[in-house]
């Protein structure tokens, strides 16, 4: 006991020598449904994760070094609070894999290096209704065409540039990730846009590296518009490896609905171009339909439900989620979900 008291003073003590040189911030998602999908005449049933937001922790801080210079950092781990694992469940050396990342910050923006998510994708978050997670995520009719790119989320190695936030609405990032020999893993891109009040334009285009240093590029462009009865996005996506090319169309709104509630609807369409239409592996002709409705209990606390199915056509057979039935080529996959979720 005498061993234990001391061991939680000496970590009291520097925990109050952390905050007087800077500010420390312990935070965190955990969002968690009960959902049901279907595809190819089977079903499961599941308490699953990230129906609404990710489920993620992590820790982060600044210190002010003087002179408007600052210097933080970023550590965060995904959340599986269904089985209470931890980092990326599928690998064995990615504990901190959302982001794990280091920074000067001052009037010339910021330099941040680690991993993170590239710049491209920032872009395909921001105009997604359902923010790319759970049910409505936009990227399940997102196609690689065969590529094994590495880089259509988050990178590794990544060296990026944000500029400063006081140019009168305008942001923007850039980034290269260095390859160190991993195939799919070396990509530059960056992302440029425009935001006031009610209206946010913005690009994004990453070429990375794939297969037999071939090209795979990703050109994204969004906008949004806030009604007050309505905010409306529309966001248009081309991914091109060699001569294979795919484009996805999406459209949606998010409506109040009470002080408190908002319905969220959102349409894709995915097509691929004649080269890639009649090879099985890169195939993506799909429409996909979602529409769900998220009520804030408070601040930190919100209950939701999505309802999504994803039309499958020709050879195509993306499904609703990772961990969703396998649709057949040229089926449906569809789901439902009912979840709480809280932020610390």
């Amino acid at each position: 006991m005498k061993k234990s008291l001391v061991a939680l003073a000496v970590l009291a003590g520097f925990a109050g020598a952390a905050a007087a040189q800077s500010s420390v911030t312990l935070f965190g998602v955990i969002d968690v449904a009960a959902r049901y999908t279907k595809a190819n005449g089977q079903n499961v049933k599941q308490l699953t994760n990230d129906g609404s937001s990710s489920s993620r922790f992590g820790v982060r801080g600044v210190e002010d070094l003087g002179g408007g210079l600052k210097a933080g950092f970023w550590l965060e781990s995904a959340l599986s609070a269904d089985t209470g694992s931890a980092g990326d469940t599928t690998t064995t050396n990615k504990f901190w894999n959302r982001r794990a990342s280091v920074s000067l910050m001052g009037d010339f923006g910021e330099v941040r290096l680690g991993r993170g998510k590239t710049s491209t994708r920032l872009v395909v978050d921001d105009f997604d209704v359902y923010s790319t997670t759970g049910l409505g995520d936009v990227t399940r009719v997102y196609n690689t065409l065969g590529s094994s790119t590495q880089t259509i989320n988050r990178a590794d190695n990544l060296a990026q540039y944000f500029l400063p936030g006081d140019l009168g609405g305008a942001y923007g990032s850039f980034d290269v990730a260095a390859g160190e020999g991993a195939v799919g893993a070396k990509s530059y891109g960056g992302r440029l846009g425009w935001k006031d009040s009610a209206i946010n334009v913005a690009a994004g285009y990453q070429s990375t590296e794939g297969v037999a240093t071939a090209k795979f590029k990703q050109l994204s462009l969004g906008a949004s518009y806030d009604f007050g009865v309505a905010k409306v996005s529309g966001l248009w996506t081309q991914l091109k490896f060699n001569s294979l090319k795919q484009n996805i169309y999406t459209i949606g709104a998010v409506v109040p609905v009470t002080t408190a509630g908002s319905v969220l609807a959102q349409f894709s369409d995915a097509e691929t171009n004649s080269a890639a239409d009649g090879r099985a592996a890169t195939a993506g002709d799909a429409k996909f339909y979602t529409v769900g409705y998220l009520h804030n209990l408070s601040k930190r606390t919100s209950v939701y439900t999505t309802a999504s199915l994803i039309d499958n056509s020709g050879l195509a057979s993306f499904k609703v989620q990772g961990n969703a039935v396998n649709a057949a080529r040229g089926g449906k996959s569809g789901g439902f979900d009912v979840g709480i979720k809280h932020s610390f």
